[in-house]
């Protein structure tokens, strides 16, 4: 692999929330150029992180074990030592029996793989797989401290203490498609035009899996893709396409949170579980037998909100559900209580977005504290599915071959800046994790670089050995996984010392545009002029609740020059208009007589009712108006 102090001569990927690999060595494989064989690649991906029970060893062990000693058994148990691990397992397991006072059979399969693991660590086998995992809605900042204070996530520590993580890894548009269709482009979202929700990538585009499909890879997906046009519902293509008519309607269900089942009620998310069993099930009967390298893509919902059917007709996503078993996971102590602006000084576009968002009304301080322990419970039945798909590349002998990378399309706001969900540049929002490991990987590795998921399709290409075209929008992370970033000569040139995200979708009334670079957040609205800019000093105000554009106008002069450079976002804004009016008009006319019934009963349907004309007017108006 490029960019590595030692080569991968057999590897995997698996991309998006969780990946795995399954390659067992036996036979042969396809080369690259060159000659050396090139890696297999599993890729897992989720939305918002969102069997009855979990029966890995490690997920149960996980909902016993105290932290630091089950990170203890899991590093043991995947690198070995010399002595019997057999052994220094058991006295440990009893020592948890003790106290945990857990049922004996939540150890016994820990106990079998630690000391079953002694008997090959001496094998020395070559690494063969690449894993990306990935999710959505994961709040990046989950994966480093302080963050990492608030919730149990043993496999998210597990690849931090063996991998590497990116502290300022970045989603290219906060919300679940178009960030897709830069992950899977390698373009940036005005390139691609994927506006919103609805409009992404033609479903004939071609993506990196599809080139690493042509290049010799068995290709697998299961769970979420959701990159491509056409999909979502009407409610927010509508919502989306209307954001610049004057008014001001609530398009989501009012934030909450709902328990579920008891103590022993582990698999509250069935779809992705399902989804998960199907890659694990992959892995193990499938992959283990291909004489050809392979990419597996797994993606999640979690930790994704759940609809609010309470919210009547084209209800949305604004529950926060979970049960007992993953809030344990939770220390409450630890949960910060954002603070919040006063309706008087927020920024006109943040008041639009908590308007549209239900977020306006009152909550306390203890309903803003249930939704975020709710969602950071989400959170750690996400990382258990982690660990469902890490098990199954230790059970087929594989983990050591593989690279596993774990990522996300967004994350979640849960009441920070008063909003729940993404569609913001707000950290909460935007900020997504990053995690690698696997051979080659740099161990203990924490990466200050910005980075964000255009960065995914160089990567997987360049770990597939496939030439790396020169127009993407996006660099390979490789080298700075390698440790060698400050001393390699690029093809390329060097990586950019900034991030770009934009947002043109729904809850935010304006054309949206976020460059990062060094401590600054620049955030540039529509045309430039007729909204104004923030601008945060990260390194002071963490939570961003201070616009500094005023203070420092060189600085914001010279990052708009900067953003101006990679994107005239006053013509991408006016575009998106044009696309917005259009897109309306087509959908209108083909409701004929029935408009005035469909338009009224979206998801705003609790406000239009109580003057339905007033806001058919307020559209009349918008679609007369030139622009």
């Amino acid at each position: 692999m490029r960019g590595c102090g030692r080569p991968l001569r057999r590897a995997g990927v698996a991309l998006l929330l969780m990946a795995a690999a399954a390659w067992a060595g036996r036979r042969p494989r396809p080369v690259g150029p060159g000659g050396q064989p090139r890696p297999n690649v599993v890729l897992v991906a989720c939305d918002s992180l969102l069997k009855q029970h979990i029966f890995s060893p490690f997920s149960h062990c996980a909902s016993v074990c105290p932290p630091s000693i089950l990170e203890m058994l899991l590093s043991r148990f995947y690198f070995g030592e010399r002595k019997s691990l057999g052994f220094c397992a058991s006295s440990e397991l009893s020592f948890l029996l003790n106290q945990t006072k857990a049922p004996w059979y939540y150890f016994q399969g820990l106990s079998h793989l630690i000391t079953s693991h002694s008997l090959l660590r001496n094998q020395h086998l070559e690494p063969s797989h690449l894993s990306m995992p990935s999710l959505t809605a994961w709040d990046g900042r989950l994966t480093f401290y302080p963050g990492n204070q608030t919730v149990d996530l043993p496999f998210i520590n597990f690849m931090k203490r063996y991998g590497t993580v990116f502290l300022n890894a970045y989603t290219n548009s906060p919300i679940c498609c178009p960030s897709r269709a830069a992950m899977w482009s390698g373009l940036f979202t005005h390139l691609t035009e994927s506006w919103n929700n609805f409009k992404g990538l033609d479903p004939g585009y071609v993506t990196w899996m599809d080139l690493m499909e042509k290049h010799g890879y068995r290709t697998q997906k299961f769970g979420k893709l959701d990159y491509t046009s056409g999909h979502h519902s009407v409610s927010n293509r509508v919502e989306a396409w209307t954001r610049d008519v004057d008014f001001l309607l609530r398009q989501e269900g009012r934030p909450m949170v709902k328990l579920t089942g008891d103590k022993t009620h582990v698999r509250v998310m069935e779809a992705d579980w399902r989804n998960t069993d199907k890659a694990v099930d992959w892995i193990k009967e499938e992959a283990i037998n291909l004489t050809q390298p392979f990419v597996l893509y797994l993606g999640l919902n979690l930790p994704h909100p759940y609809p609010s059917p309470y919210a009547g007709e084209n209800f949305g996503s604004s529950t926060f559900l979970t049960s007992p078993y993953w809030l344990e996971k939770v220390t409450y102590e630890a949960i910060k209580i954002p603070k919040w602006s006063s309706f008087s000084e927020m920024h006109p576009v943040d008041y639009y977005s908590s308007y549209t968002k239900n977020c306006t009304g009152e909550f306390t301080k203890q309903e803003v504290r249930n939704i975020r322990a709710f969602y950071y419970a989400m959170c750690a039945e996400t990382d258990a599915m982690l660990g469902e798909v890490i098990s199954a590349l230790r059970d087929t002998g594989l983990l050591k071959k593989t690279i596993i990378i774990f990522t996300s399309d967004h994350g979640e706001l849960a009441m920070e800046h008063r909003q729940f969900y993404k569609m913001s540049m707000y950290e909460g929002s935007s900020h997504v994790p990053l995690l690698v490991m696997g051979p080659g990987i740099k161990e203990q590795q924490q990466v200050p670089n910005v980075v964000s998921l255009v960065d995914i399709y160089p990567t997987m290409l360049d770990i597939a050995k496939i030439p790396v075209t020169q127009n993407l929008s996006g660099h390979s992370l490789m080298p700075l996984l390698c440790g060698r970033a400050e001393n390699e000569v690029l093809p390329r040139g060097p990586r950019p010392s900034w991030v770009l995200s934009e947002f043109h979708g729904c809850n935010v009334n304006s054309s949206t545009y976020m460059l990062r670079t060094g401590k600054w957040k620049y955030i540039a609205y529509s045309d430039g002029r007729s909204v104004l800019p923030q601008l945060f000093d990260l390194s002071d105000d963490p939570d961003e609740l201070t616009n500094v554009a005023i203070k420092f106008p060189v600085i914001v002069h010279s990052l708009d020059k900067i953003l101006r450079s990679i994107v005239d976002y006053p013509k991408v804004s006016s575009s998106v208009q044009e696309y917005n009016k259009r897109q309306f008009m087509i959908w209108k006319q083909s409701l004929g007589q029935n408009y005035s019934n469909v338009i009224a009963n979206l998801r705003w349907h609790q406000d239009w009712l109580k003057e339905p004309k007033k806001y058919e007017n307020a559209i009349d108006k918008w679609l007369s108006q030139s622009e």
